[in-house]
C-alpha cells in the first residue's frame, strides 16, 4: 500500500522545477544525478530518499517540507454557547481566527444597552426578529434578511426592536469581541 504523502513528492518536486523553467536536463546534472533517476522521481516510479531530495531541493532553492503536502486540520468548528447581560452567544469561529462569528440572540427587552465606542468593524445579519441599531445619531431598525456594518468608533448600541427575541450573525474583528461577547459559559 502506498502512502499517499509519498505519492505527493514527484508531482510537487515537477511543479517546483517547472515554476522555475528549469529542464530535466538542467536540475540533474546540477543535483549530480542521472535524467532518468529525476524523471523516474517526478513521476513516481522511483521511491523519494533523502540522498535524492537534498541535491535536488538545494538546487531548486526550495525545502523538503515544500514536498510534502500539509496535514489538513479538521475544519470542524465546536460551537462554545455564552451568555453575557442576557445576549446568548453562539461562538462560530475558531479561537485563532483575525475575526470572530457569532450567532446572538438579544433578549426582547425594549431598552436598549448604553451606546459604546471602541476601535475596529462590526458586521450584523438579522436571521429572524427586529433588531434597533443605534448608531451614532440614526436609529435604525433591520428586518431579516438585512445587514449593517459599520465603523465601531461611532457610538452603537443594539438590541431588540420590538421587544420580542432577535437573532443575527455578527462578525467582529478582536475589540469588538472583547466588548461585545464578555462572556460567562452556560455550562
Amino acid at each position: 500500500m502506498k502512502d499517499a504523502v509519498l505519492e505527493q513528492i514527484g508531482p510537487r518536486l515537477r511543479a517546483a522545477r517547472v515554476k522555475q523553467d528549469r529542464t530535466l536536463d538542467d536540475l540533474a546534472t546540477k543535483a549530480g544525478m542521472s535524467v532518468s533517476t529525476l524523471s523516474r522521481l517526478e513521476s513516481g516510479k522511483r521511491q523519494a530518499s533523502l540522498e535524492l531530495l537534498l541535491p535536488l531541493t538545494r538546487e531548486l532553492r526550495i525545502t523538503i517540507d515544500d514536498l510534502i503536502p500539509a496535514e489538513v486540520p479538521d475544519p470542524r468548528i465546536r460551537p462554545v454557547r455564552t451568555t453575557h447581560h442576557g445576549i446568548r452567544t453562539l461562538k462560530l469561529s475558531p479561537p485563532n481566527s483575525p475575526t470572530q462569528t457569532f450567532r446572538m440572540t438579544y433578549p426582547g427587552r425594549k431598552t436598549l444597552p448604553e451606546q459604546r465606542v471602541h476601535d475596529g468593524y462590526d458586521w450584523v445579519y438579522v436571521l429572524s426578529g427586529q433588531l434597533r441599531l443605534l448608531l451614532g445619531d440614526r436609529d435604525l431598525v433591520l428586518g431579516p434578511g438585512e445587514a449593517a456594518e459599520f465603523d465601531t468608533r461611532v457610538p452603537h448600541a443594539m438590541g431588540s426592536a420590538d421587544g420580542k427575541p432577535v437573532d443575527v450573525l455578527s462578525i467582529f474583528g478582536a475589540d469588538g469581541e472583547r466588548i461585545h461577547t464578555q462572556t460567562h459559559d452556560e455550562g
